[in-house]
């Protein structure tokens, strides 16, 4: 007897595909839903720098490279124009105080001298002379005085007899008025040659005071112009090195041409060049540590230079040693400047990636190092082995920190 058949149902025909199809849909809704979108590149761990972030003191220092120089300098300036005749002395001698370094010679003032010379004669013979004028009126003066004293006294004598005989009767009054007038005349006359002659006096006092001054300027010239003379003789102004002497044999120099300088060996200075980023925090009176072949010495800020240059400006360091005796002008030193005291913070070691970043994101990898994915971070103080982060990343996290340019726009970086 035929059985009949029953048909499947369509699903049943069909169940493995439905569950491809099923199987598709979940991966498409997850892929949508879950999966990660973001661009990737894929390169060699052993390529990359990575460092650790962790959690220490942060030293708030630069370093920068400074240059040894001589705490004083003092130049050579021309006092006194003229040809050079002879160099004595070459670069880098060392001098004494006074010790000649070159000769010029100067024509002119050679003639000047002569001529001072002589002016200072003719003065101090017109000063002998008017003063030999003046005594001679002087003692013709009193030979007056003395003779008129003379007939004063006769006349005086004259005149009292002549009174006298006139009152008796014994001579006329024409004869008494004769000797009265005689005698006061000669007083007046007396009077009058007094007078003169004290007014000399003052006079002759002011013309030979004058003429003595006159002279004594003159004089006084004289020795400066033999000084002018002594100045052709270029001299050490102090005892040092003669670091520089810009002189040629034959050359003709005027007065105030810079020569040359000395420097003064007794103590030292360190001049460097700081970024103008730091200029509102580099301060006199900070601290700094200068690396040397001998060893570490310990210097401070003690000048800072208002000008900003080509991106940076100057300061002047002193040691605080002044017993320094190994360095030499020009020697140049890696220095670490300390810019304020050791602060507990977050740190990220230095590396090539903030060109590319500026510190505002990072590659950070995940616990399986398999990738590292951008993530954005704040980085505050820097100094030349750390960054300080200021918020995004955790102690322990590790960072890629060489150059990001191989990276290009990709968000993912998946590590072989």
């Amino acid at each position: 007897m035929d059985r009949q058949i029953e048909k499947k149902p369509w699903w049943k025909k069909n169940l493995k595909w439905l569950i491809l199809a099923g199987l598709f849909i979940i991966w498409c809704v997850y892929f949508v839903a879950f999966a990660d979108h973001r661009s990737q590149v894929r390169t060699q761990m052993d390529r990359l720098t990575i460092s650790t972030v962790m959690d220490d003191y942060f030293q708030d220092y630069i370093s920068v490279t400074a240059t040894v120089e001589p705490y004083r300098t003092i130049f050579l300036d021309a006092i006194e124009g003229g040809r050079v005749e002879s160099i004595l002395l070459e670069e880098g001698s060392m001098v004494s105080a006074g010790d000649p370094i070159a000769e010029l010679s100067n024509t002119n003032l050679i003639l000047e001298i002569s001529n001072n010379e002589a002016n200072v004669a003719r003065a101090i013979n017109e000063l002998r002379t008017a003063r030999l004028q003046m005594e001679m009126n002087a003692m013709e003066l009193q030979n007056q005085i003395v003779k008129l004293e003379g007939e004063l006294f006769l006349q005086k004598r004259q005149f009292a007899n002549s009174k006298a005989f006139f009152g008796e009767g014994l001579i006329s009054e024409d004869e008494y008025l004769k000797d009265k007038t005689n005698y006061e005349a000669s007083k007046r006359q007396m009077n009058l040659l007094k007078e003169s002659f004290r007014r000399d006096s003052i006079y002759r006092g002011i013309q030979i005071e004058t003429l003595e001054n006159s002279a004594t300027r003159m004089e006084t010239n004289q020795t400066i112009i033999q000084k002018r003379l002594d100045n052709l003789t270029i001299k050490a102004p102090v005892t040092g090195q003669l670091a520089s002497l810009d002189l040629e044999e034959g050359q003709v120099i005027s007065y105030g041409t810079r020569i040359g300088k000395v420097n003064i060996l007794d103590r030292f200075k360190l001049k460097a060049e700081v970024d103008e980023h730091y200029i509102s925090r580099v301060q006199t009176g900070l601290q700094a540590s200068c690396q040397f072949p001998g060893g570490n010495i310990d210097a401070t800020v003690k000048k800072i230079y208002a000008e900003v240059e080509e991106g940076k400006f100057t300061i002047d360091l002193d040691f605080d040693s002044v017993d320094i005796q190994s360095l030499r002008i020009g020697q140049t030193s890696h220095i670490k400047l300390e810019l304020g005291d050791p602060t507990s913070a977050r740190l990220l070691p230095r590396g090539s990636f903030f060109q590319s970043t500026g510190g505002q994101w990072v590659f950070v990898l995940n616990k399986e190092r398999t990738a590292a994915y951008k993530r954005e971070v704040s980085i505050g103080r820097q100094n030349p082995k750390y960054f300080e982060v200021l918020d995004g990343l955790e102690a322990g996290e590790e960072v890629i920190t060489s150059g990001y340019e191989i990276f290009g726009d990709n968000e993912v970086v998946v590590l072989n």
